[in-house]
């Protein structure tokens, strides 16, 4: 079995992303395979869940050992995550599209990528406002704060993810990770990644159990794409515990945006249109925000006056 080099050079690129933001395995793995290396979209979405087995505990292991990690959150998570998770694997097989799985699939997906587009725009509105910053998010500490884990919307957001993940392999980060902070405005981004990452382990192993049974997984297609994932990850997982991503994650949105409006069918001009559009108006509402939060920002210390000095004493 030869390597195909191009596979690994685009699953290096999604796997440092993975691990820089915590999510985009499905959301730009599936694409790229469909789009760019015409593979059908059943066997995408089953090679790309069970190749995410593998990539997803690189970047876990780096938070982990970070202390990044809520981990009664990543319990919460996957009491709803793992069963769903396998149950999508059997339920789009069983739905009752016929030949018309595919493009079922593609419109699936192209919601999910759209969904996930949307919140990752609401994650750096509230990022901007919650740290004052146009970046939307300061370097990564690592520490554990105080969280009140709330299970039953935490349980939910697990079954919808887990179901969204074994039909698309879209959501394990995608969703959960904007959901998060929705639920959750105290954690930090790093704490937010690595949570993420370590409860999609036990959601992905569940969802590729499915598809290897009853899915359409290649054994080569997969074996190319980890070669580059698991580094990619890896590497992106140590720059995510340490450094801000509020600017990945914007990139992301624009990617997400173009890629879920191409699978639902819209035509080349307006997705490079759309993209554009996002691209200008994003910058731009960007540098209002920047402007705002500089001016709302307190002024500096004025220095003290100097002393006035009596007449005939010297200056010390």
């Amino acid at each position: 079995m030869s390597l195909d080099l191009p596979l690994v050079v685009g699953g290096l690129l999604v796997g440092f992303v993975v691990g820089l933001t915590g999510m985009g395995g499905g959301a730009l793995m599936t694409p790229m395979l469909v789009f760019v290396f015409r593979v059908d979209p059943l066997t995408a979405v089953s090679s790309d869940i069970v190749a995410s087995l593998f990539m997803k505990p690189a970047g876990a292991i780096v938070h982990l050992r970070r202390r990044t990690v809520n981990l009664r959150l990543v319990l919460w998570l996957c009491l709803g995550s793992v069963p769903a998770a396998f149950s999508g694997a059997l339920l789009i097989r069983a739905l009752p599209f016929g030949d018309s799985l595919d493009e079922a699939l593609k419109a699936v997906l192209g919601g999910a990528l759209l969904l996930a587009a949307a919140g990752l725009v609401v994650r750096s509105v509230l990022g901007m406002r919650r740290h004052r910053s146009a970046f939307g998010e300061g370097p990564a500490r690592p520490s554990s704060p105080d969280v009140v884990v709330r299970p039953l919307p935490t349980l939910l957001l697990g079954v919808a993810a887990g179901l969204l993940v074994g039909m698309t392999s879209v959501g394990s980060g995608s969703v959960v990770i904007v959901v998060l902070l929705l639920l959750y405005p105290a954690l930090k981004a790093s704490q937010l990644v690595g949570t993420d990452l370590v409860q999609a382990v036990p959601l992905v192993a569940a969802a590729s159990l499915g598809h290897l049974l009853y899915g359409d997984f290649s054994l080569a297609l997969t074996t190319s794409l980890l070669v580059g994932a698991i580094p990619g990850a890896w590497f992106g997982a140590h720059v995510s515990s340490r450094a801000p991503g509020g600017l990945i994650r914007r990139a992301l949105a624009i990617l997400l945006l173009a890629s879920g409006l191409k699978l639902l069918g819209a035509p080349l001009p307006v997705v490079v249109a759309a993209a554009v559009a996002a691209l200008v108006v994003g910058n731009v509402v960007w540098m209002v925000v920047k402007r705002r939060l500089a001016a709302a920002a307190p002024p500096p210390d004025e220095p003290a006056p100097e002393p006035t000095l009596a007449v005939g004493q010297d200056r010390p």
